[in-house]
């Protein structure tokens, strides 16, 4: 804004400098006159089409839950379970199951030592299971 203190009337003289205004519009309008053609070529695109084919809905295995009490004791789905049998286990439901696995739910003791969980986990590891909550 300029300002000026010209004339009787004392009062400041104010306008816009629509030079800088002008030079934008100018560069704006320079821009889309040469992306405009760029926007209008079709670009090819293969979408999916519809098929009256329907898929069978597989439904997820019953989860497997795993609970390791504060005296390190593990449970397969409330029964016992030595930790030896526990890779094997796994493994087993791995291959019965395959492309879908069961999710594995582990409960764990705050008591239970961290040695246990770690074989735990390692064990699941091995199996390739995918899915595993912690539940409490």
């Amino acid at each position: 804004m300029a300002f000026s203190a010209a004339g009787n009337s004392g009062r400041p003289l104010a306008d816009i400098n629509v030079t800088p205004l002008v030079d934008v519009m100018l560069v704006l309008l320079i821009i889309f006159i040469v992306t405009a053609p760029m926007v209008s070529v079709p670009i090819p695109v293969d979408l999916p089409q519809r098929s009256e084919k329907v898929l069978p809905r597989i439904e997820p295995p019953p989860p497997i839950e795993l609970r390791v009490d504060a005296a390190d004791q593990l449970y397969w789905n409330g029964e016992v379970l030595a930790m030896a049998d526990l890779q094997t286990r796994l493994q087993a439901q791995a291959d019965l199951h395959v492309g879908n696995l069961p999710e594995l739910r582990i409960d764990a003791s705050p008591d239970a030592q961290y040695q246990v969980m770690a074989k735990v986990l390692a064990a699941a590891n091995n199996a390739k299971m995918e899915r595993i909550a912690f539940i409490q």
